[in-house]
């Protein structure tokens, strides 16, 4: 008989609010990750304390925030009102401590829930808060939330505001390390939804002048159809276009909080501005033609959001406010009056968009029956055929979850065998290529469904109405480091760059990070990413080790491949420049160009030189 469990006062502990913290950390800032990815533990905590500054701005105090960032220490610096100066402990360390509970002092403010600075202070090592104000300073340090010395308040002649610096706990964050694209990501978006202010990174400016116009113009995969529509109104700001690309492309904000997963302002502007469209063209078109190949962005203000987790990523609030309308009358109430009067005043945009609509129709009628008949053949396939070994839980971005959820697309039944016989079967699925795929780049829809290994994986992943259904948050490239895998890996990227590039634009596709070297004695063995590693191991191990140089995934034993693909996995996210996506494809992949000649000579010295260090 199992032995009886005692239920009694001993039993109930209370957790001090750091320990809460540092217990149960996905509570407070979601995954925790490793930098990886933008929605990675270490950039939430940088938005908490970049909170508090925006905060300040929106309030009309300080119009510069200076971020720095070097090795594994932030700093950010604001030159608002400063924090009380009798108060910067409590501010930190204090749960349902600070000034956003005074509604009318942040009427409309991203963080109201008292917790942000102090999930922070409880997650870092080193964590220091300096308030300059009234010509005084007030500094106060702790490491993982634990108050290490606070200084009696001193004379000061610095401009006031608050100066925050903490260094991430590795405890909790393992290996991580800030990648400067997901910190630009974020920079860049402040200022585009507060103009005027202006952000130093490490000493490089952020500024618009034009909000979200700046914003679409900047992160547009093509060049848009028709000149950006920009429509402002009382908390509420859109930018729109189009492009030849595929899919939806939105960008959505709620007072000033990116809102990566959407939420209810973004599905009531997708509805409005269906019925907007249909009204204005007085046609009934497809929900599905009309926002065909669209780029918008939409942010609005809201008093009190109520949002679907801590991280504020979605939306779930109904109402604007608790005396306001809805959300969905809102919407639908400021496109019907902004966007018909700018349509009405601008044929030449109210033409392309029309011509957009009817292609997009064309289109999608020429695809209706090959579509049938390539559902069909894909189904015969998965029935007979173990190209998609998959697992038992899968993503679910609607309620956000299973984010674990990943599909490693691999080459070669070797490498697919390997990876098979040791992952988790719950959250990893395999999906083994054959041969090299087609190089897309040009070419049409018509040929995803076509084209049987294309048509397989775009099933597997269940994108071929849009991300909203989308199998698996991590699409993981898992090619061998030589010459053909990489050359796999550039036609994939390829692929989804052409047919589906908002899974790349919203985080989801990755390159697998294998060791190129294993170094090893009797007693310790190394695997090493990179030649530098290589020789950090080499100093490390005494006599002669051995060393042997991977080649390819299939030389991987599955007893060491576990290693890799586990809670050490490294992965590197693909991540769209600067440059527009047709631009980047018709460099790499489309035909032969003096311009690529002249790359590929230049680089070749470059590898050259460390393909022979590695060889030494």
């Amino acid at each position: 008989m199992a032995e009886e469990v005692q239920y009694t006062e001993e039993n109930i502990r209370s957790l001090d609010w750091k320990e809460h913290i540092r217990m149960r950390p996905g509570m407070y800032i979601g995954k925790l990750g490793d930098g990886s990815a933008y929605d990675d533990g270490i950039y939430v905590l940088l938005k908490e304390v970049l909170d508090n500054s925006i905060d300040e701005f929106v309030m009309g105090n300080g119009r510069t925030i200076e971020v720095t960032i070097k090795d594994r220490t932030v700093k950010v610096r604001d030159y608002g009102r400063g924090v009380p100066l009798g108060k910067v402990v409590d501010v930190v360390s204090k749960i349902n401590t600070g000034g956003k509970y005074d509604s009318k002092a942040f009427k409309k403010s991203v963080g109201l829930n008292g917790v942000g600075t102090k999930a922070v202070n409880a997650l870092s090592t080193e964590f220091k808060i300096e308030s300059f104000r009234d010509d005084k300073v007030k500094v106060a340090t702790f490491s993982r939330g634990e108050l290490l010395k606070e200084n009696d308040i001193e004379e000061s002649s610095k401009r006031k505001g608050t100066l925050v610096e903490f260094v991430p706990d590795e405890e909790i964050f393992h290996n991580y390390q800030y990648r400067s694209q997901h910190v630009e990501r974020m920079l860049w978006n402040y200022v585009y939804l507060n103009r005027g202010l202006t952000i130093y990174f490490n000493g490089e400016k952020y500024h618009s002048e034009r909000g979200l116009y700046d914003l679409l113009e900047k992160n547009m995969s093509d060049k848009p159809l028709y000149p950006i529509i920009h429509l402002e109104g009382e908390d509420i700001e859109v930018a729109i276009t189009h492009t030849n690309s595929y899919g939806e492309e939105y960008y959505s904000f709620v007072n000033g909080q990116h809102t990566t997963q959407g939420g209810t302002h973004q599905g009531a502007f997708r509805e409005a501005y269906v019925k907007t469209v249909r009204d204005f063209f007085q046609k009934d078109y497809d929900a599905v033609d009309i926002r065909s190949s669209i780029v918008a962005a939409v942010a609005v203000k809201v008093m009190e959001p109520v949002f679907e987790s801590q991280t504020k990523t979605k939306l779930g609030s109904t109402d604007v406010g608790p005396d306001g309308p809805s959300m969905r009358a809102f919407m639908m109430d400021f496109l019907k009056k902004h966007l018909d009067n700018f349509l009405h005043k601008n044929q030449e945009v109210a033409e392309a968009l029309q011509k957009k609509i009817l292609q997009s129709e064309r289109e999608r009628k020429d695809l209706a029956g090959i579509k049938k008949l390539a559902r069909k053949r894909a189904k015969e396939v998965s029935l007979h055929n173990k190209k998609l070994r998959d697992c038992r839980v899968h993503y679910n971005e609607k309620k956000d979850n299973n984010k674990e959820s990943t599909l490693f697309i691999t080459e070669g039944d070797s490498a697919s065998g390997s990876i098979t016989k040791v992952r988790d079967v719950n959250y990893q699925a395999v999906f083994s290529l054959k041969g090299k795929p087609l190089n897309s780049y040009g070419l049409t829809k018509k040929i995803v469904y076509e084209n049987e290994e294309f048509n397989l994986l775009q099933a597997a992943l269940n994108i071929e109405d849009g991300l909203d259904d989308l199998r698996y948050n991590k699409v993981v490239l898992a090619t061998d480091a030589d010459v053909d895998g990489m050359h796999i890996r550039l036609l994939l990227i390829t692929f989804f760059l052409q047919f589906f590039p908002d899974l790349v634009k919203n985080g989801h596709l990755y390159i697998l990070s294998t060791p190129l070297f294993r170094v090893r004695d009797k007693k310790q063995t190394f695997y090493c990413y990179s030649e530098q590693e290589r020789r950090e191991a080499l100093q490390k191990l005494k006599g002669k080790p051995e060393i042997t140089r991977f080649k390819g995934l299939g030389e991987i034993s599955p007893d060491e491949f576990k290693h890799f693909i586990g809670e050490d996995m490294r992965l590197e996210p693909v991540v769209i420049g600067k440059e527009s996506v047709n631009d980047l494809l018709k460099f790499y992949m489309g035909k032969n160009t003096p311009d690529r000649q002249e790359f590929i000579i230049e680089n070749l010295k470059i590898e050259q030189d460390i393909v022979d260090e590695a060889a030494a």
